[in-house]
């Protein structure tokens, strides 16, 4: 499966941001598995539409953090000791996200059940990608 981004500039988090929490959330999930290679800086801005130098901040502070390493002249890989997170962590990883839906909801008065409905109508849409 090929790691696919998805960015909201308009959320307040900053690109570099979402990209390391998705990357991380891909790690504990077990998309990304030990060993497994993250696409190309160039490839991941230029899907995106955004700058390099933001993928490459990104990419950098995920390897200081030992979520990823360096592989001389092949890029960036998961590192050894990032296996399937526990369900907590995994949670911990959603954790975040859910919060910034949270504070949309409310500001705009979605109320709970409308929230959670559109949710598993996404889940649903992701699950048939």
């Amino acid at each position: 499966m090929a790691l696919r981004f998805h960015i909201l500039p308009t959320s307040g988090v900053p690109i570099y941001r979402q990209v390391m929490e998705q990357v991380r959330a891909a790690v504990a999930g077990g998309h990304l598995r030990e060993g497994d290679f993250l696409p190309s800086v160039r490839e991941v801005a230029a899907e995106l539409a955004v700058n390099p130098m933001t993928i490459s901040k990104a990419y950098s502070l995920l390897e200081r953090d030992g979520v990823v390493q360096m592989v001389r002249g092949q890029g960036m890989r998961v590192a050894a000791r990032r296996a399937v997170g526990t369900l907590r962590q995994r949670r911990e990883a959603l954790r975040p996200l859910l919060a910034q839906v949270a504070a949309a909801a409310y500001q705009l008065s979605l109320s709970g059940p409308e929230v959670a409905q559109m949710l598993e109508a996404l889940m649903k849409e992701t699950d048939r990608e």
